[in-house]
């Protein structure tokens, strides 16, 4: 947007988690797992350059730089690097630490250039002068990974006449999937004099709308398919009224994406695959980044169910090839929401079709049957450490639909097996 020469603009971004490992892609496809673990050097590189293309009087990071005690010298060189490029043009640059970055040991011993200031475990404020505008940066570093408690007490009062601009790393009123840091009430942060809040620590971009402006930019690069999306910075302009305009700049290289397929029309293999591409080539159509990764959802009644429970790394393969053909696109994942067809089966003498409906109405029925499979789950969970057991659901309901999906799934293996005697177990 134009603005006057007298305003002040900046750039606002956090949770870069530069360098940040990717186990379960990694073991999967390392390709993939390197064009992932790069995003994230990737993404901060453009923020950097759209710095230097809108010529903004600063650079603001909400914490979390790092990715915790996995930082290594290479990545502290390569922040550095890239911090220097901002020395050189006259942009400062103003950061706090995160839960991960107090994990760091990297942190302390990196030297960074003399315009950048890292906030320290007391609050602190720096006075800037753009034009007709005094602004004043706010900020708090997390000295421990555990904050739980409020933070904003601890805050510098804003400065009367003056912009004020508060830097926090907190989980706010809490979020799922987040622990609990520095938690404030988004009320609180209007009603406290300062006139944007730059937020960093919940990885999902919201602008929390008041009589101030609070903005949580979400993080700059997803890592998995629970950090789906084009992922952006905050472009934020203050004009010479104090009037301010926040702008969203997308900064993602790769976007993870779930892709749902609906494969009920297909009558054969290649039918499957064209309707996988036909999802995909639509889907990277729709896609911000250079880069989509996606999960795919196939649904639906379809007389392939067994072939293609059988056949699931054949799948893949297919679907990966089909991608490479689309461009800039991978498969991290195929997930299989499919059933058979059986009305037309069950009318014929079939003996595998008749085991497939004694199963399901009278074995997986049965109490005792689901009671040894419960015990079963559980004895293993028990033997699993707390942060892996979560996926078999995280309360009652949760874990009796686990079972469900898993007696099904596990049904469905033992027709796809039986009908499959041209292929050995793999």
């Amino acid at each position: 947007m134009a603005s006057g020469a007298m305003a002040f603009r900046f750039v606002h971004t956090a949770d870069i988690h530069l360098d940040s490992p990717l186990r379960s892609l990694s073991l999967r496809d390392p390709e993939l797992a390197g064009l992932i673990g790069d995003a994230t050097r990737q993404a901060f590189i453009a923020i950097i350059d759209l710095c230097l293309e809108e010529q903004v009087d600063a650079l603001v990071i909400a914490g979390d730089l790092y990715d915790g005690e996995q930082t290594s010298m290479k990545t502290a060189r390569f922040l550095s690097t890239q911090l220097e490029r901002l020395h050189v043009a006259g942009i400062p640059a103003y950061i706090i630490r995160g839960n991960h970055d107090a994990l760091s040991k990297i942190t302390q011993e990196l030297v960074l250039p003399p315009s950048i200031t890292l906030f320290g475990a007391r609050a602190d404020a720096v006075t800037l002068q753009k034009g007709g505008l005094d602004v004043v940066l706010h900020g708090l570093s997390f000295a421990k990974p555990q904050a739980p408690d409020s933070l904003l007490t601890k805050y510098k009062p804003p400065v009367e006449g003056a912009v004020n601009i508060g830097i926090m790393h907190t989980s706010l009123a809490g979020a799922p999937g987040h622990d609990a840091y520095a938690p404030c009430n988004v009320i609180d942060l209007h009603g406290g004099g300062f006139d944007y809040w730059a937020l960093g620590h919940i990885h999902q971009r919201a602008h929390h709308r008041g009589a101030r402006t609070v903005i949580m930019p979400g993080m700059p690069q997803g890592r998995d398919i629970n950090e789906a999306g084009p992922k952006t910075v905050s472009l934020v302009t203050v004009a010479d009224d104090r009037s301010i305009t926040v702008e969203e700049r997308r900064t993602s290289i790769a976007e993870f994406a779930r892709v749902p397929v609906d494969i009920s029309a297909a009558e054969d293999w290649r039918g499957v695959i064209d309707a996988i591409e036909t999802a995909l080539a639509a889907q990277r159509e729709n896609t911000q980044s250079p880069h989509l990764v996606a999960r795919l959802m196939l649904s639906g009644a379809t007389p392939l169910s067994f072939q293609l429970r059988r056949d699931r790394d054949l799948l893949q393969a297919e679907a990966e090839q089909r991608a490479e053909r689309i461009g800039h696109s991978a498969v991290e994942k195929i997930e299989l929401d499919i059933r058979p067809v059986t009305q037309a089966t069950l009318a014929t003498a079939d003996p595998v079709a008749e085991l497939d409906q004694l199963m399901r109405q009278e074995v997986m029925a049965g109490h005792g049957f689901r009671t040894e499979i419960r015990q079963m789950v559980s004895d293993l969970l028990d033997d699993l450490p707390p942060e892996a057991r979560k996926f078999a659901g995280s309360d009652e309901a949760g874990f009796e639909a686990f079972l469900d999906g898993l007696m099904a799934d596990g049904g469905d293996d033992i027709i796809a097996r039986l009908r499959a005697p041209d292929r050995e177990a793999s």
